[in-house]
């Protein structure tokens, strides 16, 4: 129990230090970024550097996509599962992949160049940077899912009754 309770008082610590930096920054509220990028694992890490520490973890999840996303547009060694994925998008979905991947390899080279030259305000403008590019992110990537969902139904429908063995 005193466990509990120690890891409940790092995350309010960390939350009451966010709280100053997201208000000299206008940073996103800690529970939205939260929700998107796990954020509140930073609590597990004692570290003078909070905005570094959270890029990582928000780095850490836009990597994970950008490999899913790399996956379906080149699938070399990719999984089974993917090449089930690539049958039921249309072009424009292939399009709209593409255009999320460049914008993923863009943040890939913004997070090069920030952890050679980094400082607290570049790390708080990533952030931000990287907050709002999420939410469009994830729109982009609902519209891409509803397809595949969509198409599967189809797919499932023609299919209904029919023996591939």
């Amino acid at each position: 129990m005193a466990k509990d309770s120690k890891e409940k008082s790092t995350l309010a610590e960390l939350k009451k230090n966010y709280a100053v930096l997201q208000k000299k920054y206008s940073l996103p509220s800690f529970d939205d970024l939260n929700k998107d990028f796990y954020i509140e694992r930073v609590s597990d890490i004692e570290t003078d550097y909070i905005l570094r520490e959270m890029r990582k973890f928000i780095s850490e999840r836009y990597s994970n996509y950008m490999r899913f996303v790399e996956a379906i547009l080149n699938p070399v060694n990719a999984p089974m599962f993917v090449f089930s994925i690539i049958k039921l998008l249309g072009k424009e979905d292939k399009k709209q992949l593409e255009s999320i991947y460049t914008r993923f390899m863009q943040i890939e080279l913004d997070l090069i160049e920030l952890d050679i030259q980094t400082s607290e305000v570049k790390e708080a403008d990533f952030i931000k940077k990287s907050y709002k590019d999420w939410q469009e992110f994830k729109k982009s990537m609902t519209t891409v899912f509803d397809t595949i969902k969509k198409n599967k139904e189809n797919k499932a429908e023609k299919n209904d009754g029919n023996y591939f063995g």
